[in-house]
């Protein structure tokens, strides 16, 4: 990343019915915790502030994986939210966004199907292809509907 927010923040997204208690239990242990929190909330208390713990519907069908027995993102849950997050994710917006998509797609194996399908899911799916196929990794020789990106490893 070029760029370095002033805070950091860890987001836990679960599913809805423990929204409540996964924040309460962070809450008791004296971390500083928002549950879901819009941009006038995230601004006004969270400014120079580290070790934020931010709690999160997990969408449904969401594009997770288990890794060492502890369920986590996928590349691609975390390339959509780029464009769906974008209160959590403001100091990723702009170039800066455009740079970690370019950079993900020419150094990651990464499922463009799943991106679209998630990006569907999330109502985002024109928008994300869109920055995409702008991006210097997409093969502009190849028909836009087969949706591949070129990856010179």
């Amino acid at each position: 990343m070029l760029h370095q927010p002033g805070s950091s923040y860890t987001a836990i997204e679960v599913e809805s019915v423990a929204l409540e208690s996964v924040f309460y239990f962070f809450k008791d242990k004296s971390f500083m915790v928002f549950l879901d929190p819009d941009k006038v909330l995230l601004h006004r208390y969270s400014i120079n502030k580290k070790n934020i713990l931010i709690i999160k519907p997990l969408v449904t069908e969401a594009p997770v994986q288990q890794i060492s027995g502890v369920w986590t993102t996928t590349i691609e849950k975390m390339l959509v939210d780029l464009f769906c997050d974008t209160v959590i994710l403001e100091a990723q917006q702009g170039s800066e966004k455009d740079r970690i998509l370019n950079e993900a797609l020419t150094k990651y194996a990464v499922n463009i199907n799943r991106i679209w399908r998630y990006a569907d899911r999330r109502g985002k799916k024109n928008e994300v292809y869109n920055n995409i196929k702008e991006l210097p990794t997409f093969d502009k020789g190849i028909d836009d509907t087969v949706n591949v990106i070129k990856n010179d490893r």
